[in-house]
């Protein structure tokens, strides 16, 4: 099974071949080769293995990462009473 989680592009690079997106404040460069659709800055995206594979749409995307964002914290609540 692939989670994807939802990242917001950041940067744009020469020729589109490429973007920097940010997911849950981590950034990392990513291909958009595989896009047909031009991306723009703000856009929101689901990535695999390094890949843009398409855009989402924004309120999705923001209640996406609410969601991961509550998992985290719970996650990180069970590990401080272990």
């Amino acid at each position: 099974m692939c989670l994807s989680i939802p990242s917001q592009v950041v940067e744009l690079h020469a020729g589109q071949e490429s973007v920097t997106v940010d997911t849950m404040g981590v950034k990392r460069k990513v291909s958009s080769h595989l896009m047909s659709e031009p991306l723009v800055l703000g856009d929101y995206v689901l990535i695999h293995i390094g890949f843009v594979m398409n855009k989402i749409d924004k309120a999705d995307a923001l209640e996406s990462l609410a969601l991961y964002q509550e998992i985290v914290e719970k996650l990180e609540q069970e590990e401080n009473v272990s």
